[in-house]
Formats: C-alpha cells, structure tokens, sequence
C-alpha cells in the first residue's frame, strides 16, 4: 500500500494548494528556514512570532503536566501542515510545545505579518482554518489510540505517520524518543520493535528503523490509522504517494 500523505517534492502542500491569487500574495513574505532535530516552534504559553510551513522533516505537539511533567506526544505532522493554528483561531499562544523531532527545511512567515495577510484574503483564512480540522482529528484519534490499543498497534501506527512524512522508509529514530512520544517505557518500545521485527514488517537497528512491509504495518496497527489521513485528503485532495 502507498503512503496517505502528499509528498509535493520539497514543497509545503498547504501553500501549494491556495489559489494562484492567495499565492501571490504570501510569496513575498516567505523566507526559507532549515529546521534542526531538537528545534522549538512554539514554546508553551510563550507568545507565537513566527508560523513554519515545512517542506520536509516531521514536527510533534507535546503536552506535559502531572507532578512529575511526564511528557507524551499527541500529534505529529510534516510537509502537509503547519505551526500556528492557535493563532488562526485567535489565540497568541498554545500550553503546548511544538519540537522539530526529524530536521528537515520549511517556510517561514512572522506572525503579525500572516494576520495582517488573513484581513486582506478570506479565501486565505478559509483555506488555513480547514486545516485546524486535521491534527483535531489526529489528536482525537491519538487519545483513543493511547486509551483502547496494545502498544505494538501504538507503535505501528507511529511509524506509519512517520513514513508517511518522510522520503523512502528510512526512519532515524531512537527508542528513547519513542518512548517519550509515545509515554511508555524504553524496554516497552524495545518490545515492541521486536515484536514487528519477528513479523517481518520492519528492521531495527541503533537509531534506525526501516519500513519493510507497509501493508503488513498498516495490519499491525489496525483500526488506530487511516480515519485522520482520510480526512486530511477529503479536506484538501490528497492521494497516495509512494
């Protein structure tokens, strides 16, 4: 089975899909930013200066809290997305963080400008704002995933939002951080690495995991992926892309 995601070589799909006229008008205030692993986008209740629209690379929601700020990812999103949408429903700022968790590069626009760019463009607004529907969608979809499924179907659903936001199959992940994003034990993850492993659907090794059987995957993850990506694509056209 293909990727669910749109790959629009090097390009941001949510500024390749505006109208011509509602392109013209952002272009002149882009510039382009390279995003390291470990990059903030958004600091919590700190206020938002800059949106990015990435090109490639992945990007997680975190959200912390409890005595002792346990951390848990509960969202991801890459070249189809973007960081900002608190400000896109008013808000200046967002209680959680933003971190770059696979470098890539993106487009970058200052906050103030994009508002002023939202008054002079419906069109603009509407296009943006349907995008909010997504990572509400994933995020909804991430807390039944965390609630009702086994960590190996966690875990493969991962991976596959993963692979469908990067180049190849290659993912350069360690188990330390999947643990984190996905808030459970390293040896948890280590067990369930194994696990698909011994199925056949991915290799493991330091920092590396490779998607060999995708369709294989997409079974281990079951019902847990596919209702976001299909809604992703009803919102904005996108087919599978290998």
């Amino acid at each position: 089975m293909s990727k669910r995601l749109p790959r629009p070589n090097g390009h941001n799909h949510l500024l390749a899909t505006l109208s011509l006229e509602d392109q013209a008008l952002v272009q002149p205030h882009l510039t382009d930013v390279a995003m390291d692993t470990g990059m903030i986008l958004e600091e919590p209740d700190q206020p938002i200066e800059q949106i990015f629209f990435p090109m490639s690379g992945i990007t997680s929601m975190i959200v912390s809290g409890g005595q002792n700020q346990r951390r848990i990812e509960a969202g991801l999103f890459g070249c189809e997305g973007m960081s900002g949408t608190s400000i896109l429903l008013g808000a200046p700022s967002t209680p959680n963080e933003l971190r770059v968790q696979v470098p890539g590069h993106a487009r970058m626009i200052s906050t103030d400008r994009l508002r002023e760019l939202l008054t002079q463009s419906p069109g603009l607004q509407q296009h943006f704002l349907k995008f909010v529907q997504a990572p509400f969608i994933q995020t909804s979809h991430t807390a039944l995933s965390n609630k009702s499924g086994s960590l190996e179907e966690r875990l493969a659903r991962w991976l596959l939002m993963c692979h469908d936001r990067v180049e190849g199959d290659r993912l350069l992940l360690t188990h330390d951080f999947i643990a984190i994003m996905l808030g459970t034990r390293r040896a948890g993850v280590t067990e369930g690495t194994q696990i698909l492993e011994g199925k056949g659907v991915i290799r493991a090794k330091r920092g590396e995991i490779t998607v060999l059987d995708r369709d294989g995957l997409e079974e281990e993850a079951g019902g847990s992926y596919g209702v976001p990506e299909a809604e992703y694509a009803r919102l904005f056209g996108a087919k599978e892309n290998r």
